[in-house]
């Protein structure tokens, strides 16, 4: 009994985590006005007691187990609250709440005394709950949410200085291009639903043979691969991300090196087994993420900025990410697992790095510091603990992993010698930009910077100690994660069980001298990097694969605001007529050519069976409907609508609906009311003249009847299937304990339509509110002048 508890709280946990982290995140501003410089060391808790948790389940995830809970939500839709704790995902989230908790503390020491402190650490903290339900998420509606909740949290975070305009523009730009490519992924989860019959991934996991063999296949890989490639800046879409560095550092070091910037590296490495392993899937990522790795490597050479080149630098890395995924193979798979960990180590603590010169000196520009190691030796020691696993130098576990991704290029079959060449290639670059971050501010003569420069807090240097510590510590002793953490990742990604060992040492090889060469290589480049980086060649790269994509981002949103703008003049053009005559054109053409094209017109005219009463109503319809069209008063036109109207629900109340008959009743008395008391402040009617617009509207009323009426005929002249009404019939009271059928039907069986409608009618409300405030704002103005 006392175990069956324990396992259902771990069922529940993850959920809970989630969850908690939200309230927390809300309570967070309130917290800061009382606890004000000292919030962050108690925000700080929550997301480490989470890690101490899920450190607690490291024998059982690494045993193999997997712990998957599910809570209904939309369950007629297949959409469940289904979270699926596996390798893959544990990793994640042991990198998310981990690099959490020291990006909270370092926070409270760069931020501290900022007017809006609390409320960066809300968006923080709702960043982190969001992208903690990205990786745990079993179901991929589930997935979809917080995906897109990672996206706006990291919307306000890049845009958190909204004073400068760059910064509202780099999280504009964020925000479009990874929604866009949210909107796509959107597309390919839905069908993935439809073609593998279930939205849980832990049941696609085994239909993977099922979507390969679809038509669809390739429209799915496409639409995944698409918001994966916008969300982990593969190239052409990567310029967003060193924009981003507009953003507070703690935001670049938790959501550009370490978390939401991996988010799309996770969705593929999860669909890998379900959509992985065919030949559009290698070709395209690994394509794809070997251009974008040389190409972020190199760009990170053009630039001064400390943020800048380390932005590009991780570009580098989730192009890396991409090809590894992309080969699929088990030297590639063991690679992307251990370069996904060792990168948030080093890539995490450097950008805190970065941070901390800022603060402490007035300049992140590399040309303009120097000596700074004796005026900040703990800082430098972090910077080089970091930079050197960033380099791949024995004995951290940066070395490993590059080791494992020469191994990977070389085993891959196709095209190994261009994998081989653009690994080596992107590694020299890797080197170099390592040496910039974490040698030319330290180390040379003394330069003086805009501050005095002096050691910063412990909270900015916690972090990145704490870091590089662990990048030192894995790569001297490998198998602390190897048989367990890494092969449970490995297992995931690869869709079958993988077992494999780290070591510093594996002989004399190929990758070991791809090393050494890539060291050598890295060195040269850095010792001539100034004249290098002032070259017309890196003036050009920087050119061609920096702006001009993101020229192309520019023309694009132009474009897009230009053709809005022409739409909204002829469209929204201020006259009523106008718009209904635009909507109803709209729908004559469209329902109009469906009906005619696809529904063979086959009409049985029998007026057998109407009662000579219903020919009464149709006469007072037609007359009150003529006699609006003749009117030369707006009354007398509201008037005679009014009886086509009351005609109506005459015909309802002797088909015996009195529901329907009193609700048209109702409407009809108030509609005629409220036009009567807005109609007497109004001009009188003015009589169009006759002529091409006369003939237009004639056109348009005449197609619109013409075309209802064959709808409503063509649907007389199917058969009647009772099987809906009698399941209303039979469920109304059982289900949702409403004898009034039609109730029933708008407030259970139809509860978000009804929703939607309050919804729309509460927001007029407010808008009109708003308005009628304003109205007498604006009195009392003039009236007090």
């Amino acid at each position: 009994m006392a175990a069956g508890r324990i396992w259902r709280y771990w069922m529940n946990f993850m959920l809970i985590a989630i969850l908690s982290i939200f309230t927390v995140a809300f309570l967070s501003p309130v917290l800061h006005k009382y606890l004000k410089n000292n919030t962050g060391y108690v925000l700080a808790l929550l997301p480490l007691g989470i890690f101490v948790y899920f450190l607690s389940l490291f024998p059982t995830i690494t045993g193999g187990e997997v712990i998957r809970t599910s809570i209904p939500w939309f369950a007629g839709l297949g959409v469940n609250l289904s979270f699926y704790l596996d390798g893959l995902s544990y990793l994640f989230s042991l990198i998310i709440i981990g690099m959490g908790t020291f990006i909270v503390l370092y926070a409270s020491g760069y931020m501290k005394g900022h007017e809006f402190l609390g409320r960066f650490y809300l968006s923080l903290l709702l960043f982190m709950a969001s992208m903690l339900g990205v990786v745990l998420s079993d179901n991929l509606i589930t997935l979809f949410v917080f995906w897109e909740l990672t996206s706006f949290t990291s919307y306000l975070l890049i845009g958190f200085n909204h004073e400068n305009p760059k910064s509202r523009r780099s999280a504009l730009q964020a925000l479009l291009i990874t929604g866009g490519g949210g909107l796509a992924m959107l597309a390919g989860v839905v069908l993935i639903g439809f073609v593998g019959g279930s939205l849980e991934m832990s049941v696609l996991l085994s239909e993977g043979d099922v979507l390969r063999d679809h038509a669809l296949y390739i429209p799915i890989m496409l639409l995944i691969l698409a918001g994966a490639f916008t969300k982990s800046a593969q190239f052409p879409f990567h310029f967003w991300l060193p924009n981003a560095m507009e953003a507070p550092t703690p935001v670049s070091a938790y959501l550009h090196s370490a978390t939401m910037v991996k988010a799309g590296i996770y969705l593929m490495a999860r669909m890998n087994p379900i959509l992985g392993g065919t030949e559009p899937w290698i070709y395209t990522v690994t394509i794809v993420g070997a251009l974008t790795m040389v190409i972020g490597a190199w760009l990170a050479l053009c630039y001064t900025d400390l943020k800048q080149i380390l932005a590009h630098s991780t570009i580098m890395a989730l192009g890396t990410l991409t090809m590894l995924l992309g080969m699929g193979h088990a030297y590639a798979v063991e690679a992307a697992g251990l370069f996904l960990l060792g990168h948030s180590f080093y890539k995490g603590a450097l950008f805190m790095v970065a941070g901390t010169i800022d603060h402490e000196t007035g300049t992140r520009d590399a040309t303009r510091l120097g000596g700074l190691r004796k005026l900040m030796p703990i800082t430098a020691v972090c910077a080089a603990l970091a930079a050197l696993s960033m380099s791949g130098i024995v004995p951290f576990v940066g070395f490993i992993a590059k080791e494992l991704v020469y191994e990977a290029a070389l085993g891959f079959e196709t095209i190994a010698v261009v994998m081989i060449i653009f690994a080596v290639l992107a590694n020299i670059a890797v080197v170099a930009s390592a040496g910039i971050v974490a040698i030319r501010p330290f180390y040379g003569s003394y330069i003086e910077t805009p501050k005095h420069a002096h050691e910063a807090p412990w909270t900015m240097w916690i972090g990145p100690l704490s870091l590089g510590l662990a990048s030192l510590l894995l790569g001297l002793l490998p198998w602390l994660i190897d048989e367990s953490l890494m092969s449970a990742t490995a297992s995931a990604i690869g869709g079958e069980v993988t077992v494999f060992s780290l070591a510093l040492w594996h002989g004399f090889n190929a990758a070991l001298g791809l090393s050494v060469l890539t060291l050598l290589a890295g060195i040269a480049v850095y010792y001539y990097w100034d004249p290098l980086r002032e070259s017309f060649g890196m003036n050009s790269f920087n050119t061609v694969f920096s702006n001009m994509p993101e020229n192309g981002y520019d023309h694009t949103v132009s474009g897009m605001l230009r053709f809005a703008g022409w739409q909204t003049r002829i469209l929204q053009n201020g006259y009523l007529r106008y718009y209904i005559g635009s909507i109803i054109g709209v729908m004559i053409v469209a329902v109009g050519y469906t009906l005619l094209s696809r529904h063979p017109i086959t009409l049985h005219a029998d007026f057998s069976g109407i009662a000579f009463y219903e020919w009464i109503f149709a006469v007072l319809i037609l007359l009150g409907s003529f006699a609006a069209i003749q009117a030369k008063t707006s009354l007398t036109a509201i008037t005679s609508m009014a009886i086509v109207g009351f005609s109506v629900s005459l015909i309802f109340i002797f088909h015996s609906a009195p529901d329907l008959a009193i609700t048209q009743i109702l409407v009809e008395t108030l509609t005629v009311i409220l036009f009567a008391l807005v109609l007497i402040h109004l001009p009188k009617l003015k009589q169009q003249k006759k002529g091409l617009g006369s003939f237009r509207d004639a056109v348009i009323a005449i197609s619109a009847g013409g075309l209802i009426t064959l709808l409503m005929l063509s649907v007389l002249t199917f058969e009647f299937d009772p099987y809906i009404s009698e399941y209303y019939a039979e469920n109304s009271y059982l289900a949702a304990h409403g004898k009034n059928i039609v109730n029933v039907i708008l407030v259970d069986f139809r509860a978000l339509d009804t929703l939607g409608e309050i919804t729309v009618l509460a927001v007029a409300g407010l808008g009109i509110f708003a308005l009628i405030k304003l109205f007498m704002n604006d009195k009392k103005k003039e009236q007090n002048k």
